[in-house]
């Protein structure tokens, strides 16, 4: 009888989480856990275990957790498991070559996004924000670079007009699981043919910065609807009202427009504020004043009573 084949799996946030949910279910055997230290969060900065290692603790499956991997006791730990293949998705590092090179048929890598397309940390929100058509996901070879290995499996996804960070990362993560199902089957019978990436084609997904979830309103109405919905649910485009911070989660564009400064309210509305951009306004339709709840656009004008001409940012 053939023995199982034996995977290192490595991951941290809840994308990886729910690929590892899926993997879990056979037939290979997952022999140990690479998961990010446990962090300070929250505002009592308890410790805090990142998803995959909750998934880990339910599944009784040994769970490691160095702060670097570049070390000779990081690579012994993964020797003393003798994986057949090492799966890396989302972890948190860049790992050495050595790393890699150790399990007997290498290390791959799902990532979100239609490679060479938004290599790096954030590819789900850059794409949302770039008004991408679609988006998908890779399963790549790995090697040293970021994102730089050749494709062994993609699959792809349309994104709808109201998809959010949030909507489209678990559709991704679902997708995830089917095309890693789909290459490890034909990596375990040696169908798969790596297809080198276009380095013309590469775009880099930097790391999302709180900094930037502020609405500038000099941007376009369609510019500033994509990040909104971009930045949900992390970290919340968002604005000043009154002096005070306001939180947008929902909006919509309005093809009209006026000669008043940007960031200007120019009609309050049954739906919510209409606020005049660079190109275009735009309509709150769900928004989050500091120290509250979320409000529908309607809420927020009936209960805060915004007036036409009062300035936003």
């Amino acid at each position: 009888m053939t023995s199982k084949q034996r995977i290192v799996f490595a991951g941290t946030p809840e994308f990886a989480r729910l690929i590892l949910a899926e993997l879990l279910q056979g037939p290979e055997e997952i022999v140990g856990i690479f998961t990010q230290p446990d962090r300070p969060a929250g505002r009592g900065r308890a410790l805090q275990t990142s998803p995959v290692k909750q998934e880990a603790l339910v599944a009784g499956i040994p769970i490691f957790q160095p702060e670097s991997c570049k070390t000779g006791e990081a690579l012994d730990l993964l020797r003393s498991l003798t994986p057949d293949l090492l799966i890396v998705v989302a972890y948190g590092q860049i790992l050495p070559q050595a790393i890699l090179d150790l399990p007997t048929r290498g290390a791959i890598n799902v990532h979100a996004s239609l490679l060479p397309a938004w290599r790096g940390a954030a590819p789900i929100a850059r794409a949302i924000a770039a008004g991408d058509k679609e988006s998908g996901v890779a399963i790549m070879q790995m090697e040293a670079g970021l994102d730089s290995g050749p494709v062994l499996w993609a699959e792809r996804v349309p994104i709808a007009p109201d998809d959010t960070a949030a909507s489209l990362h678990d559709r991704l993560a679902r997708l995830g699981s089917a095309a890693l199902r789909q290459a490890l089957d034909g990596l375990w019978a040696n169908r798969l043919k790596p297809v080198p990436q276009d380095p013309a084609l590469v775009t880099y997904a930097r790391k999302l910065k709180k900094e930037e979830a502020l609405l500038d309103w000099r941007l376009p109405a369609a510019t500033l609807e994509r990040l909104v919905r971009a930045f949900n649910p992390s970290p919340v485009a968002h604005t000043l009202f009154r002096d005070n911070g306001l939180r947008v989660w929902q909006t919509r564009v309005l093809a009209v427009g006026g000669d008043q400064a940007p960031g200007t309210i120019t009609a309050v509305e049954k739906d919510g504020v209409v606020v005049t951009c660079g190109e275009d306004q735009l309509q709150l339709l769900a928004v989050q004043p500091a120290g509250k709840g979320v409000l529908s656009g309607g809420d927020f004008a009936r209960g805060y009573r915004p007036r036409v001409g009062e300035t936003l940012g």
